[in-house]
């Protein structure tokens, strides 16, 4: 199984790239499966969603907590079927960077080694202005989606990025998908 996973920051347009991906894989492969989380399909999903829109730190920590057990479902469900085809796995890995900064480090230490990894993993990233300026567009805010959030929240996720392709999201939507095609391009041996 070829196991991509597309992560970063909120409003930097994770799902938008992963979408681009699917369709790639998709023309040449019927077995493609995308997951994003927080996911809709089941109960740790529901709740890390519904805690993004509530404040406060028990908010935030739930949260986290919960999208951690969505991903890990994820895994169970998809990647360890032994599944053939490309699995795609959205908001998975960085989600430890929004617990506080003394736990991230450690959270990403214990997931990186508890939870399928591979080559193809893409950090998205663009400055936090940027970001706010796109969640500023939405009709809703999530908990983490301030200014002073999403600079905190850079700062950890670029701390872990070590074996990541860290791919700048202040581009175009075509001009970046260029940048991750020439990765995939290479990652698949063309």
């Amino acid at each position: 199984m070829r196991l991509i996973i597309v992560d970063g920051l909120d409003a930097v347009g994770k799902d938008t790239h992963a979408k681009l991906i699917y369709d790639r894989y998709k023309k040449i492969d019927d077995n493609v499966i995308m997951r994003s989380h927080p996911s809709a399909d089941n109960y740790f999903g529901r709740k890390a969603k519904k805690s993004l829109l509530k404040k406060g730190k028990t908010s935030k920590l739930l949260a986290s907590i919960f999208y951690m057990f969505d991903v890990l479902r994820s895994v169970r469900k998809y990647y360890d079927a032994d599944l053939e085809g490309t699995l795609i796995m959205v908001r998975y890995l960085m989600g430890t960077a929004y617990l506080p900064k003394r736990f991230a480090r450690v959270a990403y230490s214990f997931f990186e080694n508890f939870v399928p990894t591979s080559e193809y993993m893409f950090f998205l990233d663009a400055s936090p202005e940027e970001l706010h300026d796109r969640v500023e567009q939405r009709d809703f805010k999530e908990i983490f989606e301030t200014l002073d959030e999403l600079n905190k929240v850079r700062d950890k996720a670029l701390m872990l990025t070590a074996n990541w392709y860290v791919i700048d999201t202040n581009k175009s939507i075509e001009d970046t998908y260029n940048q991750i095609e020439v990765i995939l391009d290479k990652l698949d041996g063309k």
